[in-house]
């Protein structure tokens, strides 16, 4: 259990039925009254912000969130499957779960597993990946306003701008956080 007057910033917290990790808090001790603590808590199922006043003496239960390290290996339709590498033990999650986690991730990348009480509620990729141009434009000659871009197609198929001298073939860095481009690879 965790007292209100104890948070702290990326804790995890049962509350109300939900999980809910600390974005930002403030103790308050105003002039006349009891001080209180002022929180912004995220969902970290639904990713929803709500925002809550706490007495410092009200507890809570600490959430244990289980990250796990696992590869994916295939996507059937409607499950994503992934393997632990130390035991081979092979995990189903549904498509619901995943969301748009795997989008700039290619098939046997590790990625993060994460659960609470055995349930799996969502995937953490790479914070950065590698991946193939399979599709853009050519740069035309004389184009070369600072910072133009023009959409490319990943091998994963998810498309991003990238600038124009990048051509079909180009192995770039891509972050999954913000989905921007980061540079080629030299190879």
């Amino acid at each position: 259990m965790i007292s209100a007057g104890d948070f702290k910033n990326g804790i995890t917290v049962e509350y109300e039925g939900g999980l809910y990790q600390i974005i930002e808090f403030l103790h308050v001790q105003p002039g006349r009254g009891s001080a209180f603590v002022r929180s912004k808590l995220r969902n970290i199922v639904t990713g929803s912000i709500i925002e809550k006043t706490f007495r410092p003496s009200e507890k809570m239960p600490k959430a244990h969130i289980e990250r796990r390290d696992m590869q994916y290996l295939y996507n059937d339709g409607n499950i994503y499957h992934f393997m632990d590498t130390e035991t081979y033990e092979q995990l189903g999650v549904n498509a619901s779960e995943v969301g748009d986690a795997l989008v700039y991730v290619k098939e046997n990348d590790m990625v993060k597993i994460l659960s609470h009480n055995g349930n799996v509620f969502g995937i953490e990729p790479p914070i950065s990946v590698e991946l193939e141009i399979t599709a853009t434009e050519p740069g035309f000659a004389g184009n070369t306003a600072s910072g133009a871009t023009k959409p490319a197609t990943l091998e994963t198929g998810a498309t991003v701008n990238v600038p124009l001298f990048v051509t079909i073939g180009d192995i770039v860095k891509i972050d999954t956080r913000t989905g921007e481009y980061g540079g080629r690879v030299q190879n």
